[in-house]
């Protein structure tokens, strides 16, 4: 089975890591974080901005890979507080709206994330 490492420039990766890899027929994301290294923007304080810049990045990512949000299949998020879970829910809905059916989701409360960032998102979509 082949695969194809996609990464997006310009978005910030804390490591030896591709943003996201295609294989099988399914695209695999990578963690992404509340960052935006093009306007300087770390989002640390803010659950409801940092899921929307979460979720913004993770679609410049599907995008480079030829793919959309309706193809997601399977999301992780990470919580640095699960205090946060309903605001966070608020905005998740928005990009993953009921009528065009949601993909399935684990969500978890973690001791820490990297530079103490409240939200972090991983995904798998088809092809």
């Amino acid at each position: 089975m082949e695969k194809k490492c996609i990464n997006v420039e310009g978005m910030i990766k804390g490591g030896p890591y591709s943003q996201a890899v295609e294989a099988g027929g399914f695209i695999y994301i990578s963690g992404v974080v509340p960052a935006d290294a093009s306007q300087g923007l770390f989002i640390t304080d803010d659950i409801k901005a940092a899921t929307a810049l979460v979720l913004d990045n993770i679609k410049k990512v599907l995008d480079a890979a030829g793919c959309g949000m309706e193809k997601v299949v399977k999301v992780n998020v990470y919580l640095r507080d699960m205090a946060d879970f309903t605001d966070m829910n608020e905005v998740y809905e928005q990009y993953f709206p009921e009528t065009e059916g949601q993909p399935a989701r684990t969500c978890i409360a973690v001791k820490e994330l990297p530079f103490n960032f409240p939200v972090e998102i991983e995904l798998v979509a088809i092809k």
